[in-house]
């Protein structure tokens, strides 16, 4: 089996992960922060050292700016609804999940102003369009790093730039970059980064959060939910310091060990060192997709601008119908359709049927490459 769909979940997660996560349900099991007996206060220690590690990683000056979510949407859903009013200008691209497409058209039914940005065919931004758009009242600008569809980068820092001068708020969806990509929040000058556990960063499933700058108004940006956080419980009102203002509800903390490890597991192989290794599979897999002149590949096609996520079809074939085939004939295991992104699909040409991507990871190995060339191969020639 080849699972090539590291850009949903990857997979398989490092070995510590699963021991971690054992080890919490059977030596601690407590609720961190609830209680003062041992078991609360490790459980507690666990997931700040989490916190901890996750500020490590971006470069966030206080870990207490760490906000821990179920996923990179909830980070988001916070983001944008704890931050934006009614008369509000918010300016977005063209290849943006719906994690930010369908917040944002909510709001927009609430009198939030929206301009999307048209990006090239190949899901590329000019930073020049977004100067270009800035209104009176924008407060924010809100982008992915990269496209979950075909990787695509867009320009994050220059984008960084502009907001600083004018003001605005600068959001990045990081769900496709955050340990994939080397992520700095004080040299990329990003006020908000939302992020998820499960993909890049190799940890379980309900784990993410929002990482608040120090530039970011905190009496403007509004918790999502509120409710028991286990700190001023004499109070009836919201607590309003970090991270309790934003984190009511007990924590995931068998997850968020699970995350721990992951990330220890990442800064000792680091970032750069997951880049060049996709780097490379990924300049393999693409020379070789486009020597099949029947396969039709999207984005830029340069992997330095992209992600290892590289999304194509076959002429004539249904991207359904490709994903079936690859998975049961070939053991090859990747995502078809429209990945949760309609606008990125209608940008690329590629809606309504969407595309056949595949997803590449730390995990993967030059075998898997060729295997799944040689079955495109394959399938083109039917």
């Amino acid at each position: 089996m080849v699972y090539l769909d590291n850009a949903a979940t990857s997979w398989p997660k490092p070995p510590g992960v699963a021991l971690k996560m054992t080890e919490y349900l059977e030596e601690v099991g407590a609720n961190p922060g609830r209680s003062g007996h041992r078991l609360s206060v490790e459980a507690a220690r666990i997931v700040y050292q989490t916190r901890e590690s996750i500020a490590e990683l971006f470069n966030a000056p206080d870990p207490l700016r760490v906000v821990f979510a179920s996923n990179v949407t909830e980070g988001l859903n916070l983001a944008l609804y704890g931050y934006l009013r009614p008369g509000d200008h918010l300016i977005t691209s063209s290849m943006e999940h719906n994690s930010v497409m369908r917040p944002l058209r909510d709001l927009a039914r609430q009198g939030v102003e929206l301009t999307i940005l048209p990006c090239s065919a190949q899901g590329q931004l000019m930073p020049e369009q977004i100067e270009d758009a800035l209104q009176p009242n924008t407060v924010m600008i809100a982008l992915n790093h990269a496209s979950n569809v075909c990787g695509t980068l867009l320009p994050i820092s220059e984008a960084a730039v502009i907001a600083r001068e004018r003001g605005v708020t600068l959001l990045v969806d990081a769900a496709q970059t955050a340990g994939a990509y080397p992520i700095d929040l004080e040299r990329d000058q990003i006020d908000l980064l939302a992020f998820t556990g499960h993909k890049s960063l190799y940890g379980p499933m309900g784990t993410g959060g929002l990482v608040i700058g120090e530039r970011v108004d905190l009496d403007r940006l509004l918790p999502l939910k509120r409710g028991g956080t286990g700190s001023r419980s004499e109070h009836e009102e919201q607590p309003d310091f970090l991270p309790d203002k934003y984190e009511s509800g007990t924590a995931n903390a068998v997850g968020l060990a699970g995350l721990g490890a992951s990330l220890d597991w990442l800064s000792e192989r680091g970032v750069l060192s997951v880049r060049s290794h996709e780097l490379g599979l990924m300049k393999e897999l693409l020379e070789g997709l486009s020597s099949f002149s029947e396969v039709v590949l999207y984005g830029t096609g340069d992997p330095d601008l992209q992600t290892a996520t590289v999304s194509l079809n076959i002429e004539g074939v249904q991207p359904s119908e490709i994903g079936q085939v690859l998975d049961e004939e070939y053991g090859i295991l990747c995502r078809v359709g429209l990945h949760c992104a309609p606008a990125a699909h209608r940008t690329l040409g590629t809606f309504p049927s969407g595309t056949v991507r595949f997803g590449l990871g730390a995990f993967n190995t030059h075998d898997d490459i060729n295997l799944a060339l040689d079955a495109v191969r394959e399938l083109a020639k039917r």
